[in-house]
């Protein structure tokens, strides 16, 4: 029987609507930029399953160390014990993250670094002897799927059935060319009305919102003002890491550093479940006490897998290799080429891409997990090309190891789409 088949009998998949959706396409190999089916066809990952293997599909180098780590230590439990992977990642980490992170906390995904994030946050006002309980966030922002990670997201199409259980949550637009103004005067009002604890933003590019940028300069602002009123800022990396905007980082391009970062996806390049929570001495610091309850008393069964931890310190070595670099660069050209191409299409309402980021927005309204949405979906599909577009926008971001003819394949099917839309 077909693993598609099977698949409906006991499995719950996620974003999934399961009186309407069509069956799962059963994946069975993946290498590069390529996955196959169950019936042998081939389709071309151009959004890296959800911007995790960014090195390319079972890349060698990353098995190798894996395979290699299983053999010496699979598992031992992060409380009160430690290892090899853990120590050197942590080491190999503050050589590309921003100056001021000093600690790293483990987690075991997206959302639950954004969760222990928010708790940090909190719990360092609440060791001072301050109650702040509200967060600062921007409208259409994606944290993740956990409590808090949800209550600091924005889009409705996620949260609606939880909005009465939530934490407080004050949202600002993102900053663009001409708003900043507006932004900050909002984020004033937030600040001197609420006991705010923290800011939480994606850096530069809002992912689930539809690959949204804002400007560097504005979100210095905001996260300047923030600071100078001891709002903790914490900036979600989770999609934007390692290397997708240009830089290591996305929080590489600003001038002010947030007191928290969160890492995941890439950081075991789709390897491992594996996410960091990174902080500054100073909040590390707030946590010291001869009082037992003043520590961090967060845990998960998975922190620091050394499985995990040693698909990240091979993805590290691989991030600015010298073929990388050059594929990172290849991708962002190529992307800013056919940009430029397509940008007065009737079909597109706006077109733009940073780093390997690529997102089109169509002339045309649809429902994130509507019916149209759906049709494009599977025409992607069908003809080789895994995109999974975000409502009315279409978004690529391709494994750094494309080859060229896959890439332009991408290219050829969107464009291919645009006509018959």
């Amino acid at each position: 029987m077909k693993l598609s088949k099977r698949d409906q009998k006991h499995i719950w998949h996620p974003l999934t609507q399961h009186q309407t959706a069509q069956p799962a396409l059963g994946i069975v190999k993946a290498k590069g930029a390529l996955l196959w089916d169950e019936a042998g066809n081939e389709y071309i990952d151009g959004i890296a399953s959800w911007y995790t293997t960014m090195y390319g599909h079972c890349n060698e180098h990353i098995v190798a160390a894996v395979s290699q780590q299983m053999k010496e230590l699979d598992f031992v439990m992060f409380s009160g014990l430690t290892h090899e992977p853990a120590v050197q990642l942590s080491e190999q980490l503050m050589n590309i993250l921003p100056e001021n992170q000093q600690k790293i906390f483990f987690n075991d995904n997206g959302s639950t670094a954004v969760e222990a994030g928010i708790k940090m946050a909190l719990q360092f006002h609440h060791n001072a002897g301050a109650k702040r309980d509200t967060l600062i966030a921007f409208e259409n922002g994606f944290h993740g799927d956990t409590f808090g990670a949800m209550s600091a997201s924005g889009l409705a199409s996620y949260n609606a059935p939880f909005e009465d259980f939530l934490l407080k949550v004050i949202r600002i637009p993102t900053p663009q060319e001409n708003n900043l103004d507006e932004v900050l005067q909002k984020l004033e009002t937030a600040i001197t009305s609420t006991s705010c604890a923290a800011f939480i933003f994606e850096p530069l590019v809002q992912g689930a919102a539809g690959m949204k940028f804002h400007t560097a300069e504005g979100l210095d602002a905001i996260i300047k003002k923030c600071q100078k009123a001891g709002v903790i800022c914490i900036a979600d990396e989770i999609m934007t890491g390692f290397g997708k905007t240009g830089t290591n980082f996305a929080c590489d391009q600003l001038q002010n550093n947030p007191d928290i970062m969160c890492l995941g996806k890439a950081l075991t390049a789709g390897m491992f479940p594996l996410s960091i929570t990174s902080c500054s001495q100073k909040v590390f610091d707030s946590f010291l006490s001869d009082e037992v309850s003043k520590g961090f008393f967060h845990a998960h069964t998975f922190s620091a897998h050394p499985l995990g931890c040693a698909a990240a310190l091979a993805g590290l070595e691989l991030l600015n290799a010298a073929e990388i670099v050059e594929q990172r660069n290849y991708i962002e050209r190529a992307h800013q080429h056919f940009a430029a191409r397509i940008k007065n299409h009737k079909k597109i309402k706006e077109v733009r891409c940073k780093g390997v980021i690529l997102a089109l927005d169509l002339n045309v309204e649809m429902e994130r997990y509507g019916s149209v949405r759906d049709a494009l979906y599977q025409f992607f599909m069908e003809r080789g090309v895994a995109l999974r577009p975000l409502g009315s926008t279409v978004y690529l971001l391709p494994p750094y190891s494309i080859a060229k003819k896959e890439l332009q394949k991408i290219y050829d099917t969107v464009e291919e789409a645009l006509a018959i839309a």
